[in-house]
């Protein structure tokens, strides 16, 4: 039966809803604390405007519209420490250059052309990433131990997946909660982060704004073509057909957030089909899920930056592994649409292992799945 705005409001909370919002936590902390660490950077800004960004797509959509830090960049500014500032630089030009894109049509002319196998890939692609992450990273880094809660984590969301009544966003989370407490937290250090933050204001240089295109936005560009714009236009299709999201609508609330980010020391940020796809598969089906998940920010950016880091570090990484491979595989089941077709599903899976194993893997996998698919398309028409 087709979801009606009386079915399906725009907000609401309850239990899903507040699973959901834990949904793409295990991409989303790993990235943020190890930026703020790497390059720097003032917690509270940039957990209050990581919040305030979820609000922002959650009362503009209506759905879980996911806010996630930009991959490519967090990746790079991780790896190379490069400095808070230039970073902020690398926000306000990649935003800059979406707006522009957004404000010409040509994002939209890039939904035109670019055909759904290709886009299938990308998000295969995406997921296989996440779930090799998740297996590879996260679930490996306590030993033994990690094992065992990643066994318990993953047996509760088999027990549960897709279960609304209790879903199993929670007692996963809880889990990880209840041994962080026991082994790791310290309660006197924990009680000495507490104290009333505001983000800080700031300007990005010219200077830092073309260091930031070259080294951090320019590596971004393709990936945020392919997985924040194509791919969640149509993993937003797939779960939420009624609200015919378009290309358009996405680009520039992914270059307004990235417009305002910098001035209040707020990281780059984007939509993605993984955080869609992980808060959906977790139970949200509104923007309330979104509210949950930015309040929790704004409430540790505002009251508790100062304990941030030492929070999440001791959080068990094996746990938000159980919880990004679960996303992981929600993203590659999408690509079962294009089984039956075998030309699809061969450039789907070209696209895909680009997109995993090659330098700059999802501007090749974008550039190439298209360029075959024409190809492969003009051999097998019908000749007149």
């Amino acid at each position: 039966m087709t979801r009606t705005a009386v079915e399906d409001p725009r907000f609401r909370f309850d239990r899903n809803e507040l699973a959901g919002a834990f949904g793409d936590i295990g991409t989303d902390l790993p990235l943020i604390v190890g930026m703020v660490m790497a390059a720097g950077l003032d917690a509270a800004s940039v957990l209050v405007m990581f919040g305030l960004m979820q609000y922002a797509t959650a009362i503009r959509y209506g759905i879980p519209m996911a806010v996630q830090p930009l991959k490519a960049m967090a990746v790079i500014v991780i790896t190379q420490k490069v400095a808070g500032p230039v970073l902020f630089g690398a926000g306000l030009a990649i935003g800059v250059v979406m707006l522009l894109l957004t404000a010409t049509g040509a994002l939209g002319w890039l939904a035109r052309v670019v055909p759904k196998s290709v886009v299938r890939g990308l998000q295969l692609g995406l997921g296989l990433q996440l779930a090799l992450l998740a297996l590879g990273d996260y679930v490996r880094s306590a030993g033994v131990t990690g094992y065992g809660l990643a066994l318990i984590a993953f047996a509760i969301a088999i027990a549960l997946y897709g279960n609304r009544r209790f879903p199993p966003a929670l007692p996963i989370i809880a889990l990880g909660i209840v041994y962080a407490f026991i082994f790791d937290l310290d309660a006197r250090d924990l009680a000495s982060g507490f104290g009333f933050t505001l983000p800080l204001l700031g300007a990005p240089s010219p200077a830092d704004v073309w260091t930031g295109l070259v080294i951090l936005a320019l590596p971004q560009i393709p990936l945020s073509l392919g997985n924040s714009l194509l791919a969640t236009r149509q993993t937003a299709h797939d779960l939420f057909p009624e609200k015919q999201i378009t290309i358009r609508q996405l680009g520039y609330t992914y270059s307004l957030m990235n417009l305002v980010n910098p001035w209040l020391g707020g990281i780059p940020t984007c939509h993605g089909s993984g955080g869609l796809m992980g808060h959906y598969t977790f139970g949200a089906r509104t923007g309330g899920s979104l509210l949950i998940y930015g309040s929790l920010f704004v409430a540790m950016g505002l009251f508790f930056a100062g304990g941030f880091s030492q929070v999440v570090q001791v959080f068990p990484l094996p746990v938000l592994g159980v919880l990004l491979l679960f996303e992981g595989w929600a993203l590659m089941w999408l690509a079962r649409d294009v089984v039956p077709v075998r030309r699809e599903l061969a450039i789907t899976i070209g696209v895909a292992l680009l997109a995993v194993l090659a330098p700059y893997g999802y501007v090749l996998g974008l550039l190439l799945g298209t360029f075959a698919y024409y190809v492969l398309k003009r051999i097998h028409s019908p000749q007149p």
